[in-house]
């Protein structure tokens, strides 16, 4: 891990040309900056993840009465491995109760091993499938797993 300890704040407009970059090249299908910006807009739980200085994390978290939701969450290619996504994580559920929550939801994708390793090491369970959820770069669709976890 990084010899810095990592920093949260909310995320920013002045953060946005970062995070629609780093959305670009992480995802298949990645979030535009509108989504961002509508989900700044509407108040959610957006922050930004740094170490030493530098953007290294964002996530977005959506807060519905005593559930909150985890909408993205991700690490900057060249900073992963290095468990920050394991620190924004546990920020996030921090929040989360701070915020008065007293249970968390996420969607995954089966195939992405390494987030589903990180959630269940949060203690985050499978509940459901949503049947085609989520688009493949080659075509077709791919179901999500409903995890949660009570806070």
């Amino acid at each position: 891990m990084n010899a810095a300890a990592p920093d949260f704040s909310p995320m920013s407009d002045g953060d946005l040309d970062w995070v629609v970059h780093q959305e670009g090249v992480l995802h298949a299908f990645p979030w535009s900056r509108g989504n961002f910006a509508d989900s700044l807009a509407a108040g959610h739980s957006a922050w930004v993840m740094r170490v030493g200085g530098s953007l290294v994390a964002y996530a977005v978290m959506l807060m519905v009465l005593d559930e909150a939701h985890l909408l993205n969450i991700s690490v900057a290619r060249e900073s992963q491995r290095a468990k920050l996504g394991t620190a924004l994580l546990r920020h996030l559920l921090a929040e989360a109760r701070r915020c008065g929550a007293s249970q968390f939801f996420l969607e995954v994708r089966p195939s992405n091993s390494a987030a589903l390793a990180l959630y269940r090491s949060h203690g985050l369970q499978p509940i459901g499938r949503r049947k085609g959820y989520y688009a493949l770069r080659e075509g077709g669709r791919e179901d999500a797993i409903v995890m949660r976890v009570e806070l």
